[in-house]
C-alpha cells in the first residue's frame, strides 16, 4: 500500500444510485490463513483486501477542492464499522476522522491531522473473492453541503489539532466528526456515532447531517446543522478519543450506542483503571435515551494475554442478533473477544445514582459493581478472535453475514503510524503496510 510504489490505482468516476462516486479497486491476497484448522473451531473462510486509492482523488471527487495535498496517503480507515446492505457480499462502512497521529513536541504529545481537509464518508463496498471493491461513497456534509471535516470541535475539551509535523496549530471546527459506528434505517437514512461529543448523528441518504445528539451541558455552538442536547450529562466525562464507537440497530428500531471505554469519573485515573463501560439505548421516535446499561470487561490479560494495561480495553462494535440480544466486541489493538448480552429491563440504570457525577465511589471506581447492587449485563462468550488464525489486529467492525458467519473489518489508520517518522523529509507518508481487509469467520455453533 506504499504511496512510493509504482502503479497507484486509477480511480474511476461514475454515477451509482444518484451518488457522485463509484470507486473500483482490487488487490490480490493470499488465501485464507486458517487452512488445516480442525473442524469444530472458528475459522477464517475468506479474506479480501482493499487496493490503493489515492486519498486526494477520492476526496476531491466527492467534494471538489477539499484536499490540496494528500501527502501520499491512500484511502483507509473505512474499517470503523461495517453494516450489511441486504445484498450478498455488500456492506456499508464508514471512515473515521481521517489520517491522524501523535508526535511528541517538547515532551507533550500533539494530535496531527496530515490531511485536514479530509471529510468523513460513508462507503459502500462489495467483497468479491479476495478483493474489496468500493462501489459508492457519500460525503458527510453540513446543512449547507460543506464538508464537516474530521477536525476537533472544542478548544480545551478535545485534543488541539496540528499539521502533519505537529508544528503548526490548526483551527478547531465545531462541525467536525470522528465517525465510528454506522447503521442504516428503514427509510434509507443513516445513524452514525461520534467520539468527540460523544454524539449520535442522524444523516440523510445523501450524507447531510440532519441532527447531532450530544450530552446535556456540552454547549457546542457554531455548527452548520442542528445540535440537540439529548444524552445524559455524565457522558461529558468521556475519555479523550474514547467516545461512542459501537452502534447497533435493534429489530424494533431502537439504537444501542457503546461508549468505547470507561468514563473518566471522577478523574482520569479512575477511568484508566476501570473495567466498567456503558451502553445506551436510544429511541429515534422519542428522540431520547430510554435505557442505560453497565457492561463489565473481562480482565485485560484474558482478552489479550500479551497486554497488562487495563486502559487498553475497548468496545468497538455492537451487533443486534435478535430480540434484545446484542453481540459486543471487547478488544485491545491486538486481540478481541465477542460476547452476547441480553438488554433486559431490570438492567436499566438510566437516571439513577450512577448518572450522578457526585456519587462516590462512582460506577467506574467499583471493583465489583455487581456486589454493590449494579445490575451488570450477564454475558456469554461466542468466540475468542485472538485464537482464530488469520484474523488481523484492530478489528473495529463486525457484521453478521448469516447464522454462523461473521464479517470483520479492521481499521488500518490510513497507513499512519505515530511519531516524527510517520512522514519522510518531503512530507510524504511512510506507509505502515497495514491493509484494510474484510475477513469472514465461520462459527461452528453459530451465535
Amino acid at each position: 500500500m506504499s504511496p512510493h510504489a509504482t502503479g497507484r490505482r486509477r480511480v474511476r468516476r461514475s454515477v451509482a444510485a444518484g451518488v457522485p462516486l463509484a470507486v473500483l479497486a482490487a488487490l490480490v491476497t493470499t488465501g485464507p490463513a486458517a487452512a488445516g484448522t480442525p473442524s469444530g473451531q472458528a475459522r477464517v473462510v475468506r479474506t479480501a483486501t482493499l487496493g490503493d486509492i489515492p486519498l486526494g482523488t477520492f476526496s476531491n471527487t466527492l467534494l471538489p477542492g477539499t484536499v490540496d495535498d494528500d501527502r501520499g496517503v491512500d484511502l483507509g480507515g473505512i474499517g470503523s464499522d461495517i453494516y450489511p446492505t441486504g445484498r450478498k457480499g455488500e456492506f456499508w462502512t464508514v471512515t473515521d476522522r481521517g489520517p491522524n497521529g501523535q508526535i511528541k513536541v517538547d515532551g507533550t504529545k500533539r494530535r496531527t491531522f496530515p490531511v485536514p481537509g479530509f471529510d468523513p464518508a460513508i462507503v459502500r463496498i462489495r467483497v468479491s473473492g479476495d478483493t474489496v471493491r468500493v462501489l459508492e461513497a457519500i460525503p458527510v456534509t453540513t446543512r449547507s453541503g460543506k464538508a464537516v471535516t474530521g477536525l476537533s470541535n472544542q478548544q480545551g475539551r478535545d485534543e488541539a489539532p496540528y499539521s502533519y509535523d505537529a508544528r503548526t496549530p490548526l483551527a478547531p471546527n465545531p462541525n467536525g466528526l470522528d465517525t465510528e459506528g454506522i447503521v442504516r434505517a428503514a427509510d434509507g437514512s443513516f445513524w452514525l456515532t461520534d467520539e468527540y461529543g460523544p454524539s449520535l448523528v442522524h444523516v440523510s441518504t445523501r450524507g447531510k447531517v440532519l441532527t447531532r445528539y450530544v450530552p446535556e451541558g456540552l454547549n457546542l455552538t457554531g455548527t452548520d446543522y442542528p445540535v440537540v442536547e439529548a444524552l445524559p450529562s455524565v457522558l461529558l466525562h468521556r475519555k479523550i478519543n474514547r467516545g461512542f464507537e459501537g452502534l447497533a440497530l435493534l429489530p424494533g428500531g431502537d439504537l444501542v450506542l457503546a461508549v468505547q471505554s470507561p468514563l473518566s469519573l471522577p478523574d482520569t485515573d479512575a477511568g484508566e483503571a476501570s473495567r466498567t463501560a456503558r451502553l445506551l439505548r436510544f429511541s429515534p421516535g422519542k428522540k431520547a435515551v430510554t435505557a442505560e446499561y453497565a457492561y463489565r470487561f473481562d480482565p485485560v490479560n484474558v482478552v489479550d494475554p500479551s497486554e497488562d494495561d487495563t486502559s487498553e480495553l475497548k468496545i468497538s462494535s455492537v451487533v443486534a442478533v435478535g430480540g434484545d440480544r446484542l453481540l459486543v466486541e471487547e478488544r485491545t489493538d491486538k486481540a478481541a473477544r465477542l460476547q452476547v448480552v441480553r438488554l433486559g429491563r431490570s438492567a436499566n440504570i438510566l437516571g439513577g445514582r450512577w448518572d450522578d457525577e457526585t456519587t462516590s465511589p462512582s460506577l467506574e471506581q467499583l471493583d465489583d459493581p455487581a456486589a454493590a447492587g449494579v445490575p451488570v449485563l450477564a454475558k456469554r462468550l461466542v468466540v475468542d478472535l485472538g485464537q482464530v488464525a488469520g484474523v488481523p489486529g484492530k478489528i473495529e467492525g463486525v457484521a453478521r453475514v448469516d447464522h454462523d458467519t461473521l464479517a470483520l473489518i479492521n481499521d488500518n489508520d490510513f497507513g499512519m503510524t505515530d511519531g516524527a517518522g510517520a512522514f519522510d523529509a518531503q512530507g510524504r507518508l511512510v506507509d505502515s503496510g497495514i491493509e484494510t481487509t474484510v475477513t469472514y469467520v465461520r462459527l461452528p455453533r453459530g451465535i
